[in-house]
């Protein structure tokens, strides 16, 4: 009869501990250093997240090193208790490929809770490449090969994978220069000691503004609604049919996450995106905010095995692994 009654006590806590999550502070695990982009996603969605969760504090947790799977890998681990959340980029996608001795299983040790949103990539060059259209600029390639240096921020960054796919659509190989970081990687191309570079509207575009990078194409299907990037043409458009990468982030949760729990999260996660204010900030970041299916568990976890299917064959093709 004791046992019984235990059982019943434990079961009614535990049901009681869901109704009143959250009770204290929910983190969210950043894979990378403060200040870059994913870093600043998830600072701008806390501010809104913790509206629908009982307006508790949301703390940003920056865990970098090994190109986001350190942070990502620290989550795997956590309690699945809600508490510990994982903001990652398109990085939960290629890491598989990427990363022979990877500390999780990408689709068996999270659970998904939605998509953010989308980040368009651009391709752009020196400014003293004698090339102004993507027309020129794809006779210059083909009039220069194996002369060619492609800049990317290191193994596994979005300007690396865009790179890839790049060079394997255009059948052109390039002398890929990774550096540690886009800051340094963008110093070099604006210096024009590296001729050309694939990355997020969220680095070029001030750049391309500014006039002191050359811009050529945008990455995406459907050309885009920043004033200064609109005339830009998709690679699709140019001849490189089926060219479309952006850079994406979802959030995630331990795997064993009570359901209710990940139904709250999910509830929070829909209203955030819907916030006048936060879609605003993604704007400006040259973001777009998901809006579709894939805010939803099954439809995030069903995109990001499309993707992972996407990117394993083009960096096994480039045969560039990371222990």
């Amino acid at each position: 009869m004791k046992a019984r009654w235990w059982l019943l006590a434990t079961l009614f806590a535990a049901s009681s501990a869901l109704a009143d999550y959250p009770d204290r502070p929910v983190t969210i695990v950043v894979p990378f250093a403060a200040g870059g982009p994913t870093d600043k996603v998830a600072r701008d969605l806390g501010e809104v997240l913790r509206k629908g969760l009982n307006n508790q504090t949301v703390i940003i947790e920056n865990v970098g090193g090994a190109g986001g799977t350190l942070g990502a890998g620290k989550v795997a681990k956590a309690a699945p208790d809600g508490y510990t959340l994982l903001l990652h980029h398109i990085g939960m996608a290629t890491s598989p490929a990427l990363y022979r001795n990877l500390p999780y299983k990408t689709l068996e040790d999270f659970e998904y809770v939605g998509l953010i949103n989308e980040v368009p990539m651009t391709v752009v060059g020196r400014s003293t490449l004698p090339a102004s259209t993507f027309a020129e600029l794809r006779k210059w390639l083909d009039a220069n090969k194996g002369k060619i240096n492609l800049a990317n921020a290191g193994l596994g960054a979005a300007s690396h994978l865009c790179g890839l796919l790049f060079q394997q659509s255009l059948g052109i190989d390039m002398q890929t220069v990774p550096y540690k970081g886009t800051a340094p990687a963008m110093n070099d191309l604006l210096g024009g000691q590296v001729d050309l570079m694939c990355d997020q509207t969220t680095n070029t575009t001030g750049q391309i503004e500014g006039g002191k990078i050359k811009a050529f194409a945008v990455t995406t299907t459907k050309r885009l609604t920043i004033p200064s990037l609109a005339t830009l043409p998709t690679l699709d458009e140019s001849g490189l049919k089926g060219f479309n990468v952006t850079i994406w982030h979802g959030l995630y949760a331990p795997k064993g996450t009570p359901k209710p729990v990940l139904e709250k999260v999910n509830a929070a996660l829909r209203s955030a995106l819907k916030d006048a204010d936060f879609i605003k900030r993604e704007e400006a970041l040259g973001a777009v905010v998901v809006t579709d299916g894939r805010v939803g568990q099954a439809e995030h976890k069903k995109f990001v095995e499309a993707e992972i299917a996407k990117w394993g064959p083009v960096i096994k093709a480039a045969g560039q692994y990371a222990d």
